[in-house]
């Protein structure tokens, strides 16, 4: 026969015991004066609670129109686009998770390292997002036709971020991102590049991996195949240093300017390895 604890009394006859106390002492109005003044705590407990709730969302809503009007169009159309194909992307499997939510949250506060402001329009903007079905090819043709080369450069840089930071990668979201490559007409080789340099991770740089480990992913951050001349690096730097450049993604914002710059100083970092390897210094 299994143990149970006894758990501790509760005090369901209190209130009964409570209100027999009060006709006794005070009558039939006693109690009924008791009971109208749980009542009306009650209901301006909850009208408390309503006006809460709308005053937040109000000023949510002012912070995120304050925040919107003092951005470019071409900043909030680029934001807007991400997000439309980031949830399209996560919701191509049928539904959106909380955990695709919290990944996505985490990437813009992490990633791109929003503020408070711009994380309630983020927030406004996937809940919107997820309330209305778009269609994905249409979401791209329009990035397509309005972004040039350097920002859909940044896009996929972001796809692929988002994608990688899920353990395991799912498979379906790679394939995806490699038909969301071709459809932004980036170049083949680029977009190997790129997933190369996610797919073998940045452990490759850790403190704690080994000399050829970080060899190997300093070749996938220049594009170039294991084994190359300084001369065939030194191309490679010098094109990914134009396309990356943080001047030609300034106007989408702040934000992924910083993108770029991250990414120039992976380029950088890459190059001074292999000019130290061949240069002996």
């Amino acid at each position: 026969m299994e143990y149970r604890r006894h758990n501790q009394p509760g005090c369901g006859g209190c209130l009964v015991i409570f209100l027999l106390l009060l006709l006794v002492t005070g009558g039939w109005s006693a109690v009924g004066s008791f009971i109208s003044t749980l009542f009306f705590t009650g209901v301006m407990g909850i009208m408390l609670l309503v006006a809460a709730f709308f005053g937040f969302s109000w000023y949510v809503r002012k912070r995120v129109a304050t925040y919107e009007a003092s951005q470019t169009d071409t900043h909030n159309r680029f934001v807007f686009l991400l997000i439309n194909i980031l949830v399209a992307i996560a919701k191509t499997d049928g539904h959106f998770s909380k955990s695709e939510l919290q990944t996505m949250l985490n990437f813009f506060q992490h990633s791109l390292h929003y503020n408070q402001d711009q994380m309630y329009w983020a927030k406004q903007l996937i809940k919107e997002a997820k309330e209305t079905e778009q269609n994905l090819d249409e979401l791209l043709s329009e990035f397509r036709n309005t972004f040039a080369y350097e920002p859909r450069l940044i896009l996929l840089e972001l796809i692929y971020q988002i994608i990688f930071t899920k353990k395991p990668v799912v498979e379906a979201e790679l394939k995806l991102a490699r038909k969301i490559a071709a459809f932004l007409q980036i170049r083949s080789y680029e977009q190997q590049t790129m997933e190369g340099k996610y797919r073998y991770g940045k452990a490759g740089t850790g403190p704690g991996s080994s000399p050829a480990a970080q060899e190997k992913q300093h070749y996938a951050i220049l594009g170039v195949s294991e084994g190359s001349d300084l001369a065939t690096i030194k191309k490679a730097y010098r094109k990914l240093s134009m396309q990356y450049h943080p001047d030609k993604v300034a106007h989408l914002g702040e934000e992924f300017k910083g993108v770029a710059e991250e990414k120039m100083k992976e380029i950088n970092g890459a190059y001074d390895y292999f000019k130290k390897k061949y240069n002996g210094s």
